[in-house]
């Protein structure tokens, strides 16, 4: 035991020594898997009854893309209720949630050895760390005590983390895209490239405030979910996000959907309706394919921005709303407002924060963490014990160059 704690202490002191948080993730598995000798670990936050994971040593890249369901996992239930270490038998009848997971080892791992440290701060759950290895007497050696120590270490770091992430997000700083991954590993972006992490903090930097934002990218990139994003982390989140699909609208309803009408206002209108501006009051307006408006929509659209109030069609009375704008479109902006098809001054009030969502073939290794957590999505649905991604397939993933994020 002597031994072991010196080894650790070193480990403490090596990743607290001006690392990222990545990087501390990542030494700390790596140390793992040297003094425990195991094939594989992973640590994994607990955030909405779900594991998701931070960092990986010996798994699939495709692992950090998935969202682990403790409803759908009892490997990773059985964690989270324990309090404790959890040693799982060698020969359990527990699915593995990482069967087909690990390299060169595409089957189910029938036998072998496996424990779950849960990562506990204050007595709650923040995390977990799971070590794997062929050989099922591996662990058997291993004191409750040590893997305590272990536990205690990983749980200081991933919650030291987490004080970093609040503190920043409370006094309204902006991490280095490099330290941001905890972050976007909690929220509906999958994936850890250079532009996703820069596409994150920079949707930090602008949410907390009424700044209107113009998202800009290809058809598929995620436009929309940018605009899920700005809004869950605004001073609005508790208010209404109402969406329009500005393609979508027949230019003979557009005013209407967007301002309301009052009855008798045009034919088939038998009484007062409200439009998005007035569903979205207090809110945030996400117009979706903004681009597509005609120009005399633009000017109404741009006076409503100006002022802070509509009319609904048919009515003289202007009705004052609050609402913060955020806008979307896959065309080129400032080449529509060159060719006389988009409003200048509407491009300038739409776009006081603009943002650019990057499509995947500018994103990397992203593609296999996107596979990952579709495969997992699909495992639910179609209720199924696991889905697994064929080397071959990931290998033929990394070599596609699609458009937007989805698309061949």
């Amino acid at each position: 035991m002597p031994q072991f704690q010196n080894d650790w202490v070193q480990v403490a002191l090596d990743i607290t020594s001006g690392l990222s948080e990545q990087d501390r993730f990542e030494r700390l598995l790596s140390t793992i898997r040297t003094l425990l000798h195991c094939d594989a670990s992973a640590l994994l936050l607990f955030d909405e009854q779900h594991f998701i994971p931070l960092a990986i040593n010996g798994l699939s890249d495709n692992v950090l893309g998935r969202r682990f369901s403790i409803e759908k996992h009892p490997r990773f239930e059985a964690i989270a209720r324990a309090g404790d270490i959890v040693r799982f038998p060698a020969d359990s009848d527990l699915p593995d949630p990482y069967d087909g997971l690990i390299p060169n080892h595409d089957h189910n791992l029938e036998v072998h050895s496996c424990i779950g440290l849960p990562l506990l701060q204050d007595d709650r759950l923040i995390g977990a760390v799971t070590i794997d290895a062929f050989d099922p007497t591996q662990f058997d050696s291993l004191k409750d005590k040590e893997l305590r120590l272990i536990s205690a270490l990983a749980a200081n770091s991933l919650h030291t983390a987490l004080l970093m992430d609040q503190l920043e997000s409370n006094v309204g700083v902006t991490q280095t895209p490099k330290h941001s991954k905890l972050k976007i590993s909690k929220q509906s972006f999958v994936g850890q490239s250079q532009a996703m992490l820069e596409l994150k903090s920079q949707i930090e930097a602008v949410a907390n405030t009424e700044l209107s934002v113009l998202v800009m990218g290809e058809t598929g990139v995620g436009k929309e979910l940018v605009a899920h994003a700005i809004h869950s982390q605004s001073a609005r989140k508790d208010e209404t996000l109402v969406y329009l699909n500005c393609a979508a609208l027949p230019e003979s309803v557009a005013e209407s959907e967007l301002f309301g009408h009052i009855k008798g206002a045009f034919t088939g209108a038998i009484s007062n309706r409200k439009g998005k501006f007035e569903l979205a009051n207090k809110g945030t307006l996400f117009l979706d394919e903004v681009g597509e408006l005609s120009l005399a929509l633009q000017a109404k659209l741009l006076r409503a921005l100006q002022y802070g109030d509509i009319q609904r069609v048919g009515d003289d009375r202007a009705i004052k709303v609050d609402v913060r704008i955020i806008a979307a479109t896959n065309r080129v902006m400032h080449e529509e407002v060159k060719a006389g098809t988009f409003r200048a001054d509407l491009y300038h009030r739409l776009s006081v924060f603009p943002l650019f969502v990057p499509p995947l073939r500018e994103r990397g290794k992203d593609i296999i963490l996107l596979a990952g957590y579709f495969a997992e999505q699909c495992q639910h649905k179609l209720n199924v014990s696991s889905i697994n991604l064929d080397s071959k397939v990931l290998r033929y993933c990394k070599t596609q160059h699609g458009k937007g994020m989805f698309e061949s």
